[in-house]
C-alpha cells in the first residue's frame, strides 16, 4: 500500500521517527544491504538487533546457505525485510550459463519458499557482462558505500567509514556472516538514526524516489529528487 504522498506505508510504521509529509520529504534516507547471508549464528543477531531498533535491511542471499535457514528466510520477510538474489554457490555472473545455475536456481528455492519470483539481483563481486545484464531479467543493484568489512574486524574503521561516507540515496554494503559486521551495523545504524537518516529498503528506496527499477539496469545509489 502506497499513501498519497508517496510514501510506503511500511516505512511509516516502523520504530524510526514518524514525520509529516513537509518533514518526510527532507528526511535522508539509506539502503542497508548484507550479501553472502543466511548464516545462523550472525543473520539471527542482527535480525534481533535490527528488529529492536525498528529498522529494515535488504538481504541478498547464499542458496547453498538457505538450505537449513528457511526459517531466517521467512523472518526476513516477516519483519519487513527485503530479500534479493546473490547467487547459488557465489559463482561469479559473467557467462549466461551462470544465470541458469546460479540466479535462476536460487530464484526457484526463493519462489517455493516465499510464493513469489520477484527478486533483484547483486552479483557476486558486482561484476556482470552486457551479454547477461541483457538476459538477467531483473534489476542489478551494486552499492555506493563499501567499508569492506571482509578485510578485518576492526569495526571501529568500519562504522568510521560508512558515517563519514554516507549521503541520502547511498546504497550500504556490508555482509551478515561476520560477527564483526553485525557489530558494525548496528553501530551503524545507532549513529545515522542520531543523526537523522531513515533507513529503508532498496524497493523502497526506489518507491520514495519515484522510479521504476529495470530489468537488466545497475544501480548504485539513487540521487535525490
Amino acid at each position: 500500500m502506497v499513501l498519497a504522498q508517496g510514501l510506503p506505508l511500511a516505512i511509516l510504521g516502523r520504530g524510526q521517527a514518524v514525520q509529516t509529509a513537509a518533514e518526510q520529504t527532507q528526511r535522508r534516507y539509506v539502503a542497508l544491504t548484507f550479501d553472502d547471508g543466511p548464516r545462523r549464528k550472525t543473520t539471527q543477531p542482527l535480525l534481533d538487533g535490527l528488529a529492536q531498533r525498528g529498522v529494515p535491511a535488504t538481504f541478498f542471499l547464499i542458496g547453498l546457505k538457505v538450505e537449513g535457514n528457511e526459517d531466517l528466510v521467512l523472518r526476513m520477510v516477516q519483519e519487513g525485510h527485503q530479500v534479493g538474489i546473490h547467487a547459488q554457490n557465489h559463482e561469479m555472473l559473467t557467462t549466461p550459463g551462470a544465470i541458469y545455475s546460479e540466479v535462476e536456481a536460487l530464484r526457484d528455492i526463493l519462489s517455493g519458499l516465499l510464493g513469489t519470483s520477484d527478486f533483484m539481483v547483486r552479483p557476486p563481486y558486482g561484476k556482470t557482462t552486457s551479454e547477461v545484464r541483457s538476459q538477467l531479467g531483473a534489476p542489478i543493484i551494486l552499492w555506493s558505500v563499501d567499508p569492506e568489512d571482509w578485510a578485518d574486524t576492526n569495526t571501529d574503521r568500519q562504522t568510521a567509514h560508512i558515517v563519514s561516507q554516507v549521503k541520502d540515496g547511498d546504497i550500504i554494503l556490508l555482509h551478515d556472516v561476520y560477527p564483526s559486521s553485525v557489530d558494525t551495523a548496528l553501530r551503524v545504524v545507532d549513529a545515522l538514526l542520531g543523526q537523522g537518516f531513515c533507513f529503508v529498503t532498496v524497493e523502497e528506496l526506489f518507491a520514495l524516489r519515484g522510479i521504476q527499477p529495470q530489468p537488466g539496469e545497475t544501480y548504485r545509489r539513487l540521487p535525490p529528487q
